[in-house]
């Protein structure tokens, strides 16, 4: 039998794919972890994950309520999805879930990016979503380091003992 010692793990690539504000947390968090374990770290936001990284919207991240199996109401019942379309709900949601955070000292995106980067870690925006969004260098957080393709980003990954995590 094998075990970690036999393979540590050197490197994580993370990629975020998704701007809802519980899979941007999936990703800044596990970055954040193998950045304070020591592990290299590369975080790359791709598609509508961008906006995490976006100065204009990475304080405006929602809950997905609509089609989340996940999602409970108070009292742990599940969350009936047709609410997720009324009109406030995924805003109400949303700011219940940001006071959650908050209440647990969870920093918000912004300052996740500084602990990551101050940390080691790099970020990094996906060349193909940006052009498609229209976003410029100016347009994203001071902590990205560029914007690159994914065939950049792989390359940055490849080695031994090195694991890439899609969100």
């Amino acid at each position: 039998m094998t075990t970690n010692e036999d393979y540590p793990l050197k490197k994580v690539c993370i990629i975020c794919a998704k701007g809802s504000i519980e899979d941007v947390y999936a990703s800044l968090i596990m970055a954040n972890g193998a950045v304070m374990e020591g592990i290299e770290t590369k975080v790359f936001f791709t598609f509508f994950g961008l906006d995490a990284i976006t100065k204009k919207q990475m304080k405006k991240l929602h809950t997905g309520t609509i089609g989340n199996p996940a999602m409970r109401m108070p009292g742990g019942l599940p969350f009936p999805t047709i609410l997720g379309m009324l009109p406030g709900v995924e805003a109400g949601v949303s700011a219940m879930m940001k006071k959650q955070m908050a209440d647990l000292d969870i920093p918000p995106v912004d300052e996740f990016l500084e602990m990551i980067t101050a940390g080691g870690g790099e970020i990094y925006a996906c060349k193909l979503a940006a052009e498609m969004f229209k976003l410029k260098k100016k347009d994203f957080s001071d902590e990205v380091s560029d914007i690159i393709t994914v065939g950049d980003f792989y390359a940055m990954c490849n080695g031994q003992g090195t694991q890439i995590i899609f969100t």
